[in-house]
């Protein structure tokens, strides 16, 4: 476990005090999968901010500069710098909308959807393989569990 330092911490972090296990895996999960996308976006040649927009953009499609920086937790003028290094790097492209001609889109390029599959295809393949192998009962409960989790993420941090 590494300390604020950037050095190895000899004991796991529990100023939480006694944390369900599941809680524990979930803390690790969420960990890993932060280290997943820097992994990923050194792979891309991306940051991790520029990944999730990408990300945001395939799976909430096109949305303006201010929605994708509302989205991503960042100001308006950094979303707007960080669209421009995007679209300089053929990641995306701005559009304008066909009915309200002042109101501009950003849009990931197909370019951009074959890296990121790319990139990502053999993780999400294993993690599809897991997935499958689950028993429908057990399915269900982690779908459950998953979906509780997540609502409980997206709600966090907004009050």
């Amino acid at each position: 476990m590494h300390s604020p330092d950037g050095g190895m911490s000899p004991m796991p972090d529990d100023s939480y005090g006694d944390l369900d296990p599941a809680t524990v895996a979930v803390r690790d999960m969420v960990g890993a999968s932060r280290e997943l996308v820097g992994r990923m976006a050194d792979r891309m040649g991306m940051n991790p901010n520029d990944m999730a927009a990408i990300a945001a953009l395939a799976q909430r499609g096109p949305m303006g500069v201010a929605e994708l920086a509302a989205h991503l937790g960042i100001r308006s003028a950094s979303a707007t710098v960080l669209v421009d290094r995007l679209e300089r790097a053929g990641h995306v492209r701005r559009v304008r909308d066909t009915v309200d001609r002042r109101r501009v889109s950003v849009v990931e390029t197909p370019a951009a959807r074959q890296a990121t599959h790319a990139a990502w295809s053999a993780t999400i393949s294993r993690i599809d393989d897991v997935c499958r192998a689950l028993p429908d009962d057990e399915r269900e409960v982690v779908l459950r569990f998953l979906s509780d989790i997540t609502e409980v993420t997206a709600d966090s941090g907004n009050d």
